[in-house]
């Protein structure tokens, strides 16, 4: 049995041709590996051993039922949540999670010149306890073998775990049934595709101002403003502000161009990537967002421009980092590598808590970083000297966060310092696990300071996977 499952998937994984580095040797058996690494990683985790703060029998007030709108709350929210109960009091609310979480990870290792080496997707549900490896096509980096289902709260609930509208018309019979987490703030990199394919058209200027006037106004998108584009786009993704977020939502809806920014990402292979739904006046509602972690980690590959054919869509088209500028590739880099909330698959600003752990070892961008080592990102305050991390730091994490009450998600490009051990690769894990959720073990957070939001199994994954990718 062993045997067969290990031909199967070596079958179902290698990765060939175009699409990848042609200095890769034995394809079949390092795909395995990290695709068999991963998935070995994300269920020595045990996911399932959590505290749910409102679990199902607490009724449908404790957590809200079936789609509706979800925003990342600001940090002055979650510390008035978060802080208003002990510790000790949120353990004693909630119950252990009923059932295996909804997590949808992806890892694509780059060569030197940031070409794909290598694939891994790992899916985790009730159906799959253990884990599921996605099978993913040779010159796409694509599957066809799942069925993916939008995310619903309730039916994840009290439906063990199965959704029941379909993302992607036509895979009704692909062997892989699985609903997406919400990918929460991570989204914010759809956006920012958005508003950087029209500066690249020339239908807007990043340095321009725009006027920002939301009907109505609604209050996860704040009133009337008027910045630079281009602070919009840091403000979204630096410290995950809403406001600045709708506001570009917004701007694309100005120029009618949501549905070609959806269809691009049909046409560049990625098709699971959508923002549907959103209000044209306000750029609010979020809700009809989707991603899934292989998407996702080509469209980091495409931000982060690696040389020649990157993938080729089933259709025939071959994609390349020229779907972006060279400006506006280096200038989504540089925003993602400005990120202040380092807190999930990393854990830098929390440079030397015992808990949580620390998971991949990046470094706290200095914008954010106090005279005193501390660090301050908008309202949230975080309270340890990070500058004994930022010393022993190997990675830079150029990422995107995202946390709602059901999601916990976080994408992003992984390279390693000179003299380290050598890693190029991005990473992306989407779980339903987000701020309803907390380990049984958790301490309570300092008054005053931000307080920690996902379970720590995150850093240890993120840890476990840089471990892999050194060995790769």
């Amino acid at each position: 049995m062993k045997l067969k499952r290990f031909t199967v998937l070596c079958t179902a994984l290698t990765l060939t041709g175009a699409a990848l580095a042609p200095a890769v040797a034995s394809a079949a058996e390092g795909h395995y590996s990290l695709a068999e690494r991963l998935r070995a990683a994300i269920v020595a985790q045990n996911f399932k051993d959590v505290v749910d703060l409102t679990p199902p029998e607490a009724g449908p007030a404790a957590r809200s039922a079936g789609q509706r709108e979800k925003y990342d709350p600001s940090p002055a929210e979650l510390m008035n949540k978060v802080q208003a109960r002990s510790a000790q009091a949120q353990a004693q609310a909630g119950k252990p999670l009923h059932q295996t979480p909804n997590m949808d990870a992806a890892i694509i290792e780059l060569d030197v010149v940031g070409r794909p080496k290598s694939v891994a997707n790992v899916l985790l549900s009730p159906q799959y306890p253990d884990g599921v490896v996605v099978p993913v096509k040779n010159k796409g980096l694509s599957t066809d073998q799942v069925r993916y289902r939008w995310w619903d709260d309730t039916e994840w609930d009290v439906n063990g775990g199965k959704g029941t509208v379909d993302v992607l018309a036509g895979r009704e019979n692909a062997p892989i049934d699985f609903s997406s987490p919400y990918p929460a703030s991570v989204l914010k990199l759809m956006v920012g595709f958005g508003v950087l394919r029209l500066a690249d058209a020339g239908k807007i200027d990043l340095d321009a101002d725009y006027a920002y006037n939301p009907d109505p106004v609604r209050p996860a998108c704040g009133g009337p403003s008027v910045k630079k584009i281009r602070q919009h786009f840091d403000e979204m993704i630096t410290k995950s502000q809403n406001e600045s977020t709708c506001s570009l939502i917004k701007l694309i809806h100005d120029h009618n161009s949501w549905d070609l920014v959806n269809q691009t990402f049909v046409d560049l292979g990625m098709p699971t990537l959508m923002v549907t739904g959103t209000m044209p006046g306000n750029g609010g509602r979020w809700i009809g967002s989707n991603m899934s972690g292989l998407d996702t980690a080509k469209l980091l590959l495409l931000v982060n421009g690696g040389a020649g054919v990157l993938w080729t869509t089933d259709k025939g088209k071959a994609v390349t980092r020229n779907e972006l500028s060279y400006s506006s590739r280096k200038f989504f880099q540089d925003t993602l590598l400005g990120q202040g909330h380092n807190e999930m698959l990393s854990t830098s600003n929390w440079c030397g808590r015992d808990y949580p752990t620390q998971g991949i070892p990046q470094q706290v961008p200095s914008r954010w970083i106090k005279p005193d080592g501390t660090v301050t990102v908008g309202d949230a305050i975080y309270d340890r000297d990070v500058r004994p991390c930022n010393e022993a730091a190997e990675v830079t994490f150029a990422h995107k966060t995202g946390w709602v009450d059901t999601t916990g998600s976080d994408a992003g490009i992984v390279k390693s310092f000179r003299g380290k051990d050598k890693r190029n690769y991005i990473v992306v894990v989407f779980c339903n696990l987000g701020t309803d959720y907390v380990d049984a073990d958790r301490p309570a957070d300092p008054p005053g300071v931000f307080p920690v939001l996902y379970t720590q199994k995150y850093a240890k994954l993120g840890k476990a996977i840089d471990n892999i990718m050194k060995d790769m």
